[in-house]
């Protein structure tokens, strides 16, 4: 099927890519397989994370089909391009239909993009993962792909400004081995392997970031643990309780 909406908009992402001068490292994407289903998943820091997803997925030449909240469907600008790309509208209140899609999806052999932290994380330290990409992998009998993204964040996160001026900002991806998901094993457990190894690639990521903060003023991305300033998952719960 002719892909007539998805093709431009990698053609545009690129072409931005260039405006901004990105300095794009990304390695393991032939661990991504060239046919049949799998489950993409990944860490979730910024708005543009799925971008850089389905960019590490090209060298394979498989367009990713990404499960985003039903609201981005409703914009009149990106409802469209959603729609048209064959992306998998969410509705959290009701996930069946989208569970549902997803697997018909996985199981005509398409390669589907999930977020298991279901939102981005402000501390950028990996939160707790939802066993949907689990149960999905397990069910549709296809592999899951961890991977992990950094320095996304410096463009375009929550609680921050956009950053779309010519900055020459590096970005880090890492895609790991596939995570097999027997029908005999527990979700959970799965879902724990799942979380260790896009934690595993994450620290790696981090550690080949060749961006550093210019100052104290400019150390908000950086998480905690690795001296930032970015919120702690504690002082985030401890914010949302007030």
């Amino acid at each position: 099927m002719a892909e007539l909406v998805y093709r431009p908009v990698i053609g545009f992402a690129k072409t931005m890519f260039k405006v901004w001068d990105l300095k794009i490292d990304c390695q393991g994407s032939e661990n991504i397989p060239r046919s049949g289903g799998a489950v993409l998943v990944s860490n979730h820091i910024s708005y543009l994370d799925f971008i850089f997803n389905g960019l590490a997925a090209l060298p394979q030449k498989r367009l990713v089909r990404f499960m985003a909240k039903e609201s981005v469907f409703r914009h009149r600008i990106s409802g469209p391009l959603m729609r048209g790309m064959k992306h998998i509208p969410v509705d959290r209140a009701q996930g069946e239909a989208a569970y549902a899609h997803a697997l018909d999806s996985l199981r005509s052999g398409e390669v589907i993009g999930v977020f298991p932290e279901a939102t981005i994380s402000q501390s950028f330290a990996l939160k707790s993962f939802k066993s949907g990409a689990a149960r999905l992998a397990q069910e549709a009998g296809v592999p899951l792909i961890p991977m992990a993204v950094w320095g996304t964040q410096r463009l375009w996160t929550k609680g921050q400004p956009r950053n779309f001026k010519r900055s020459h900002l590096p970005v880090t991806i890492r895609v790991g081995e596939a995570v097999e998901a027997p029908r005999d094993q527990y979700a959970g457990a799965i879902t724990r392997r799942l979380r260790e190894r896009v934690q595993e690639l994450l620290d790696a990521a981090q550690r080949a970031y060749p961006g550093r903060p210019r100052g104290p003023e400019d150390s908000w991305w950086l998480p905690a643990h690795l001296g930032g300033t970015a919120p702690t998952a504690d002082q985030l719960r401890a914010a949302e309780a007030h």
